[in-house]
């Protein structure tokens, strides 16, 4: 079952925006009508010509994205490989780009951002909340929640999930001397640890902040 839901998430990433725009209208005018939008609809629906609209239905036809009963009107349906945005939780609309500088003209580029694929790693995905002000330089504050992969081995300059002594855990980034760790905080307040016994936890690959 998880190998079929999984195939099914590759396919619906091979989607293009437009292919998905053309499936969720279909979806919602079944469920809200009980029939499809017929190419016109959809074409003028999008701002898109009823001939472009007709080469996307048939490549999803071809991929069994879509069912179609013959000489009958309106019958377009999705089939269950189908896989949309809007009802997975773990994907968000990505729709352009704002200024945090100057201003700039504001562009909808339509894409999604794919958390589920994010964190689909090599090694196991992991968070922790942050308390201190230790890493704020990195733009790492208290209260954050940083996501790290739970791995042992990191390179000079990684931000790292580290246990110190084999009780005490800090998040540094990790330098390793000549004979000893170094552990350095990115706050001038504070001084680097060093250590010869350091344990390298895990490997930070993002930080989210709730607002």
């Amino acid at each position: 079952m998880a190998r079929r839901k999984a195939a099914q998430t590759d396919e619906a990433r091979c989607l293009t925006p437009r292919q998905i725009e053309i499936l969720t209208l279909i979806r919602d005018g079944r469920r809200n009508l009980g029939y499809s939008p017929t190419l016109q609809e959809i074409a003028d629906e999008l701002g898109i010509s009823k001939i472009t609209v007709f080469e996307h239905v048939e490549l999803l036809l071809e991929k069994r994205m879509l069912t179609r009963q013959s000489n009958k009107a309106r019958s377009l349906d999705l089939t269950a490989r189908v896989d949309l945005p809007d009802e997975r939780p773990t994907l968000i609309p990505l729709v352009g780009r704002i200024a945090a500088g100057l201003p700039v003209e504001a562009i909808e580029t339509p894409d999604f951002l794919d958390f589920e694929e994010m964190f689909d790693r090599r090694y196991p995905v992991r968070a922790l909340r942050v308390t201190g002000d230790s890493m704020i330089e990195d733009h790492i504050c208290d209260g954050d929640i940083v996501i790290y992969e739970e791995r042992s081995n990191a390179k000079n300059g990684d931000t790292v999930v580290a246990i110190i002594n084999g009780d005490e855990a800090t998040l540094k980034r990790f330098y390793k001397e000549k004979t000893r760790v170094r552990l350095q905080p990115a706050n001038a307040k504070y001084k680097p640890i060093y250590s010869r016994n350091v344990k390298i936890q895990g490997v930070l690959i993002g930080v989210m902040r709730e607002c």
